[in-house]
C-alpha cells in the first residue's frame, strides 16, 4: 500500500492533525503502546497532547518507547532524549515515568542495552503506533543513509550532515556526541501504524525521495512504502517537491487548518 498523505497548509495544522490521531488511538484504547520521537517537529504535537491531557484524555495507562538516545550522555544530561522528552512532554501529563523506555545512552554493554530494548518492546506485544520524523538526508530515528531495511535496535554512528543539523542544541559542534543507540528500520516498521511528520522546505527534497523515489538505503525513510499502513502529515513546503499529479485522490487529503 503507498504511503497516505495528509497535506496541512501549516506546522500548527500538523501538530493538530496528528495529535488528533494519536489522541484518537488512546481513546479507542487506553493502554495503547505508543512508540515516540524526539526533535523539533514533533514539539507542537507534545503541545497538543498536553491540552488534550488536561482537558481529561488520560494517559496513565500508556506504554511509550523513544527512537533513540546519544550515546555517552546520561538521562539527566541536558541534551539528553531522555532529560527533552520530560521537559517537554511526560512532566506535563499524567503518564506514567516508569512506563516510558528511552535507550541508555551509558549502558556499559550497548549492544545488551539495545537487545533488552527490543525485548521489552515484544514484551508489550509491539508497537500501536510511531511518530516519526525525518532528517533532511532522510534519515529516520538515527538510521542513516545505508541503513538497512532489516536493522533492529542497535548502536549506530552518526553522519557529518546529521552531526551539522543537531550542533545547534549544542553549544559547540564537538560537543555532539558522534554516536547513538536507535531503534532500526525493522523495529519500526513492526508497529501497527506510523505517522510521519514533516514541516518546512528544509525537508521537501526528502520528502519527495521517501514518498516517490525507489526503495534503497540511500533514503532510509524510503522503507517505509512497504508499511501497511504509513501516513505523512505534511506542511505545504515540505510536501513541495511532490509530483502531486502523480498521487491518487486515496492516498492523498488536504486537511484544512
Amino acid at each position: 500500500m503507498p504511503i497516505q498523505l495528509q497535506i496541512c497548509a501549516t506546522a500548527d495544522g500538523v501538530a493538530r492533525t496528528a495529535a488528533s490521531e494519536i489522541a484518537e488511538l488512546i481513546r479507542r484504547k487506553p493502554h495503547a503502546v505508543l512508540g515516540l520521537s524526539s526533535g523539533a517537529t514533533p514539539v507542537k504535537t507534545y503541545s497538543e497532547l498536553i491540552r488534550a491531557n488536561r482537558d481529561g484524555l488520560g494517559f496513565a495507562r500508556l506504554t511509550t518507547f523513544n527512537l533513540d538516545e546519544y550515546r555517552g550522555l546520561e538521562a539527566g544530561h541536558c541534551q539528553s532524549y531522555r532529560h527533552f522528552m520530560n521537559h517537554i512532554f511526560f512532566a506535563h501529563t499524567d503518564i506514567r515515568l516508569w512506563n516510558t523506555h528511552i535507550p541508555n545512552g551509558v549502558a556499559v554493554d550497548p549492544k545488551c542495552e539495545c537487545r533488552a530494548f527490543e525485548a521489552k518492546i515484544r514484551a508489550c506485544g509491539g508497537v500501536d503506533l510511531w511518530l516519526l520524523g525525518m532528517g533532511r538526508n532522510g534519515h529516520i530515528a538515527f538510521n542513516e543513509p545505508g541503513s538497512s531495511p532489516d536493522s533492529r535496535t542497535r548502536l549506530v554512528d552518526l553522519t557529518e550532515d546529521t552531526l551539522a543539523t543537531n550542533s545547534r542544541f549544542f553549544a559547540h559542534l564537538d560537543d555532539v556526541p558522534k554516536q547513538a543507540l536507535t531503534v532500526g528500520i525493522a523495529t519500526i516498521c513492526d508497529a501497527k501504524r506510523i505517522l510521519l511528520l514533516a514541516t518546512g522546505q528544509s525537508k521537501a527534497r526528502a520528502i519527495a525521495r521517501a514518498v516517490q523515489g525507489p526503495l534503497h538505503p540511500d533514503c532510509p525513510a524510503s522503507f517505509l512504502q512497504a508499511h501497511p499502513d504509513c501516513t505523512f502529515i505534511l506542511d505545504s513546503e515540505a510536501a513541495s517537491g511532490l509530483n502531486l499529479s502523480e498521487i491518487s485522490h486515496r492516498s492523498r487529503r488536504a486537511t484544512a487548518d
